[in-house]
């Protein structure tokens, strides 16, 4: 739906974050007289002055079929999903549910854009891609997921050359009729099944990025086996982490049989972000660059905060903070960038349900020093572990992250305590962010910037 008919239906916006804050200062950008109206928490309005809009109404009840039922469209974002018995009342009485990615690419449908998503590494990726293409010379967006809505640049001019987008899920489902240029998918593991309903819908939703397999060229891991077997139609694909293509072998990222760049070069830790840069080495290439030549550029690539990130150390231990970590299988990947140093574990958030038995197994031949469960959700990990030959593992519960660290003190006189949750952070904090800065406080290192996002926006 483009501006000119959104114009003509009765609007709302449900949720007030930074995607819904960016859409009202769109929707008044273009449609200044307009009455608009907002749905969000009392504990939302409350941080708000809305009274010098007097044309915005707020809703601050609990939304119900008969509220969302008096809107034509609503403009939702990207954490509420759109399943479930309230959004097919509302959609039966006529409600249309659209986001604010999806209002982008109907002003920016030709533009060249590269859609990046995964369950993990997405992130990453997306700004190693940026950092190469401008390392190029090209003039180059860097938003989505990552930190910026689309919807901020939603007229730049300059126009960039290339879009970078990152995209979760949550709006890889929402994305419309828009065709990626390039469409880079780097795994499938489940996540988010508390929004999605189930795996089969999580997958489904993910791989929407392909446009219904519309989009110009995808991009896709060839070691991941779900992956392979739901793309293995696609006709425009270019692989990596597989022998013919970019991938890493014996300490080099590798273009085939060439060996390009040491992997001691990356400013990354971990054989995860060695194939992250396999990845967007890929990317570039699809793009149509030379690949080979730009990566050298990576040795200059500034690793992004909350992605094992050393806040600080002390009397022989290091704090890593890794809180971006949402999955089981994201926070085995920091483990084994430790791997043969003593690593005390907080593990825990808020629980979707996923399965930790694969965890629980990966642990058993490679045990950490210790392993400690934060909140209720850390100690059902605990009770899982507990079932496991751990060996020496210590295995604690602790009901809060500043106890936990504190644990983590008394088990491990030296080595690495390591933040690396494997769920969202939505149990006891706003944000993957505050999770990292709670525990940078907690060890100690409170005056510590942990930073942003480096390179969003154009450049």
């Amino acid at each position: 739906m483009d501006f000119e008919r959104l114009g003509r239906r009765k609007i709302a916006i449900w949720g007030y974050g930074r995607e819904g804050q960016a859409a009202l200062a769109v929707l008044r950008q273009r449609m200044p007289d307009k009455p608009l109206a907002l749905i969000l928490s009392e504990e939302e309005a409350a941080q708000w002055d809305f009274s010098v809009d007097p044309l915005l109404t707020i809703y601050t009840e609990e939304p119900s079929a008969g509220l969302l039922g008096q809107f034509q469209v609503i403009i939702k974002s990207p954490g509420i999903s759109p399943y479930g018995e309230l959004f097919d009342w509302a959609r039966f009485r006529g409600s249309r549910f659209i986001s604010g990615t999806q209002l982008w690419f109907t002003e920016h449908a030709q533009d060249r854009s590269i859609c990046i998503t995964g369950t993990k590494g997405k992130s990453t990726v997306s700004a190693m891609v940026a950092h190469l293409l401008r390392s190029a010379g090209q003039r180059t967006a860097l938003a989505g997921n990552i930190g910026m809505p689309l919807l901020e640049l939603l007229e730049p001019d300059p126009p960039p050359e290339w879009w970078v987008i990152e995209l979760s899920s949550f709006q890889t489902v929402e994305l419309g009729d828009a065709v990626p240029a390039v469409a880079a998918v780097l795994n499938l593991s489940p996540e988010h099944l508390d929004w999605h309903g189930d795996v089969e819908r999580y997958y489904s939703d993910k791989l929407k990025i392909l446009a219904g397999d519309r989009a110009d060229v995808a991009v896709l891991n060839a070691a991941d086996p779900e992956l392979m077997k739901r793309t293995q139609h696609l006709e425009r694909r270019i692989l990596f982490n597989h022998g013919a293509g970019w991938h890493v072998a014996d300490g080099w990222i590798c273009d085939g049989s060439v060996q390009v760049l040491p992997c001691a070069d990356l400013p990354l830790r971990g054989r995860h972000n060695q194939i992250n840069a396999a990845a967007a080495l890929a990317i570039v290439e699809a793009c149509g660059l030379n690949a080979r030549e730009l990566a050298p550029h990576l040795a200059s690539f500034k690793a992004l905060p909350h992605r094992l990130q050393l806040v600080g150390e002390a009397d022989g231990r290091r704090y890593v903070n890794d809180s971006i970590a949402t999955t089981p299988a994201a926070t085995l990947e920091a483990l084994n960038a430790f791997a043969g140093e003593p690593v005390a574990l907080l593990v825990g958030g808020h629980d979707r349900g996923l399965d930790w038995s694969e965890f629980a197994r990966a642990l058993s031949a490679n045990p950490p020093a210790a392993v400690i469960g934060v909140g209720a959700h850390g100690g059902r990990i605990i009770d899982l572990l507990d079932q496991q030959p751990l060996g020496n593992c210590q295995l604690l519960r602790c009901p809060d992250l500043a106890g936990a660290v504190l644990a983590a003190q008394e088990v491990l006189s030296r080595g690495v305590i390591l933040l690396s949750p494997g769920a969202p952070s939505f149990d006891a904090f706003s944000d993957y962010r505050a999770r990292g800065r709670a525990f940078a406080a907690a060890a100690g290192f409170a005056e510590v910037e942990l930073g942003e996002v480096e390179g969003l926006g154009i450049g």
